[in-house]
């Protein structure tokens, strides 16, 4: 096997450009004549707009152009900022539809909404003359909690939204479960709160456009997970032109997590305003405008339940959420809460009945959207914080509930109680190997060692599925360029994951072409014409998938091009390792030779591609999506004096199926991992009465650090994937579902000795140190 093929750890091509320095974010680009702009923000969460006045402003020095919501509607180009989800209530009335426009007239209903756009030659000139503007706004109280936005009085964030409840959406027949509950030998009740978190990727968002009049075209560079839907949306809901009049590419992007998946009103201002100068602009946030205009992520205030027959066996769940959308609904954010939750919401374990409801609720705080697994660590925090109290209550062991209550392998393929088709699956096998990897039976002994020197530990297990999504299609195309190098070009965009190398595997193994010959192109709208995008951990799933069958499609093409060169019947033209050959005979060409040939020779009849050459196209169609799951162990050891807390051990156990490259799938578990004990231990996005964003900054927000995290054990059970060719499971968002879970189940076992039994995220020292004082 090829040192570059498939299941290979592969060190990641892109690192050497990128930590030298050679790559390009938007940052980076800086183009001739450019103009900076800069974003006047509101800093009151509610108001009605009264007037706002820029005549000063335009009149400071260096100031080329002030744009308010006036300016937009005098263009036609104060376009509404779309919400891509359709949803229909429980009684079948469709969702709330609040109107947000790149710049709203009417009202102020967030902090960091912007109010006026500011370009100049220089930054420092834009922002001295947005202290020049006047603002005439007539504060309102805000609604700002999950729980109280909907109490009866509160302040309507659109007067459109009746009580602020924007949608009330339910699944399962609601009798038939309450039935089940009601004759159950036993039922678990919790409540949960899914803490509101900030994204803060490494890179913070930015977008530079330039116009070309002689053409018409406009091109905006811009950190995106996919640049088609901003290409639709600009030209469609802002510029009204011809989608071939709009130019949209990515260049290195760093980090995304859902996050850069969505529309934001700078990438119209910036677009606006080029075509108004004639001249390129430039924003760039800042860290701090990052905190009040980014898609915020989570956000959850559940109620939920598990009923139990005499001998254990899961009957029926209940659970009801209130989901705090924010002050609009972002472009996917209805389907987070509902659809992607729903499909994981019964875990790997056979629930027989389900009913669950979601209040989307409207406040006056950043919109919320999808944040690195989108609804499924939500779900399987709910479900695994009710087996571990299930477990306690019933007086059972932990891992034997779970156990108990899996879905076997021999089940495989199972339909689920919300529908989901589960392909493949061995759960038990995952579980046992995680319980050994973290010494599960020798837990006992060191939780005495703790003891004799004052310390509580705990150890705590979450027992994960989640399910890849996205956009179904997917399209790759391979070329051969006149330089001797092969392109890929793919409609996924990388965020840091290392998409050029996955690809470049998939295509090596498939071609035998150099692999340092291939060269991962994405993220430009006008190469590329269609994608899917990044987001559900669909890349390598889906992109690698039509990387595939695009290299099936070259061999054929190829074999017609060899048999002419070897002047044989095509029949009788073989393909291995990149070399063409004709049947029982040394006689053959290499794919790269043959490639150079190919172009001045007949194209075969019949296919898609008519051009001369080895170049082939790819589309799929995804019909049905990938369940990666595994288990995760953590180990916690607590100074019930101080609060503080030591993460003494991780054990990670994942099934992915098969493994493009195993370097970079542990890379993404410990990313993930990361992120999701993050917000386990650390992080809340935490708002006033009046709206006022008081973990604004790194000061009083608190983020991961290295001192904080443990090492992860990391190994797979590997269960291939029915559901596409390559027998892949995606991994990307994996290791954020399963964290949570694990490490507050843990906190709670070493609580427990003080009778503790429930502790919200994030489980911070002063939070710990209350719990063990109050129960002490």
């Amino acid at each position: 096997m090829s040192q570059f093929g498939i299941s290979q750890s592969v060190t990641r091509v892109e690192d050497a450009r990128l930590i030298t320095g050679a790559g390009q974010y938007t940052d980076d680009i800086n183009l001739p004549g450019q103009t900076v702009a800069y974003a006047l923000r509101a800093s009151v969460a509610h108001a009605r707009i009264k007037r706002i006045d820029a005549s000063a402003a335009r009149a400071m020095p260096g100031v080329l152009d002030v744009i308010t919501a006036q300016e937009l509607e005098a263009e036609n180009a104060n376009g509404l900022m779309p919400c891509d989800i359709p949803l229909d209530n429980q009684d079948g009335t469709p969702r709330g539809n609040p109107e947000r426009r790149v710049i709203n007239t009417d009202k102020v209903r967030h902090v960091g909404e912007i109010l006026a756009f500011i370009v100049a030659e220089t930054l420092a000139q834009a922002k001295d003359a947005a202290e020049q503007i006047e603002l005439d706004l007539d504060d309102l109280p805000a609604a700002t909690g999950t729980e109280t936005a909907l109490a009866p009085g509160q302040p309507l964030v659109h007067d459109s939204v009746a009580g602020n409840k924007v949608f009330d959406w339910a699944f399962g027949d609601q009798s038939d479960v309450d039935a089940a509950f009601a004759d159950a030998a036993h039922v678990t009740r919790l409540e949960l709160i899914n803490n509101r978190v900030i994204v803060n990727s490494m890179e913070p968002r930015g977008a530079i456009a330039e116009y070309d009049a002689a053409s018409g075209k406009t091109t905006v560079y811009t950190g995106s997970q996919g640049v088609w839907g901003m290409k639709a949306f600009l030209a469609n809901n802002v510029l009204h032109v011809d989608p071939e009049q709009v130019r949209v590419v990515t260049p290195e992007v760093g980090g995304g997590f859902g996050m850069k998946a969505m529309l934001y009103p700078e990438l119209a201002l910036v677009a606006v305003a080029a075509r108004r100068l004639g001249r390129p602009v430039r924003w760039i946030s800042e860290r701090g405008e990052a905190f009040l205009s980014d898609n915020m992520g989570r956000d959850h205030v559940t109620t939920a339940e598990l009923a139990f027959d005499k001998d254990h066996h899961i009957v029926g769940m209940r659970v009801t959420t209130l989901a705090n959308m924010g002050a609009y609904l972002s472009l996917f954010a209805p389907f987070i809460p509902t659809g992607a939750a729903l499909k994981v919401l019964p875990g790997v374990y056979d629930v027989k009945r389900l009913h669950y409801r979601v209040l989307g609720v409207l406040s006056n705080t950043v919109p919320v959207d999808a944040y690195r697994g989108a609804g499924r660590p939500e779900s399987i925090y709910v479900i695994e914080r009710l087996m571990d109290q299930a477990a306690r209550e019933m007086g059972l062991d932990r891992a034997e509930l779970r156990r108990k209550n899996f879905i076997p392998p021999q089940a495989m393929p199972f339909k689920t109680v919300v529908g989901e088709v589960y392909d493949s699956g061995e759960f038990a096998r995952v579980l046992d190997t995680a319980l050994e990897n973290s010494d599960w039976q020798g837990f006992a002994g060191r939780r005495e060692q703790s003891r004799a020197q004052g310390k509580l530990r705990g150890i705590g297990m979450c027992y994960y599925i989640e399910s890849t999504m996205g956009d179904p299609m997917e399209h790759a195309a391979i070329r051969f360029n006149e330089a001797g190098e092969v392109e890929v070009l793919v409609g996924t965009q990388s965020n840091g994951q290392g998409h050029e190398t996955a690809f470049a595997q998939i295509l090596h193994q498939r071609l035998g072409v150099p692999f340092e010959k291939i060269r991962v192109v994405q993220g430009d709208s006008d190469r590329i014409k269609s994608g899917g995008g990044t987001g559900g951990s669909r890349s390598v799933t889906a992109e690698g998938w039509a990387i595939s069958n695009a290299a099936e499609n070259v061999i054929e093409r190829g074999k017609h091009y060899a048999a002419l060169e070897l002047e044989a019947a095509t029949a009788d033209i073989e393909f291995n390792a990149g070399q063409f050959t004709i049947a029982g005979t040394d006689r053959g060409v290499d794919i790269m030779t043959l490639a150079k040939k190919a172009r001045t020779l007949p194209p075969p009849t019949g296919q898609d591609v008519q051009e001369p050459g080895l170049d082939a196209d790819a589309s799929i169609e995804v019909k049905a999506w990938t369940f990666p799951n595994g288990c995760h162990i953590a180990e916690v050891e607590i100074d019930p004096d101080t609060g503080a807390l030591n993460l003494a051990n991780y054990v990670v156990v994942d099934d992915f199926g098969k493994l493009i490259n195993p370097m970079l799938v542990a890379g993404q578990v410990h990313g993930g991992v990361v992120q999701g004990l993050g917000q386990a231990l650390l992080e809340q996005a935490v708002y006033d009465e009046d709206g006022q964003l008081l973990t604004g900054s790194f000061m009083d927000y608190g983020m991961p650090r290295a001192d904080n995290m443990p090492a992860i054990s990391f190994s797979t059970v590997e269960v291939p994937c029915k559901n596409n060719p390559l027998g892949m499971k995606g991994c990307g968002e994996a290791g954020s579902v399963g964290s949570c879970g694990a490490v507050i189940n843990a906190i709670i076992d070493a609580l427990s000795e003080r009778g503790v039994k429930a502790i919200d995220m994030p489980a911070t020292p002063e939070k710990i140190w209350r719990l063990a004082q109050q129960a002490a």
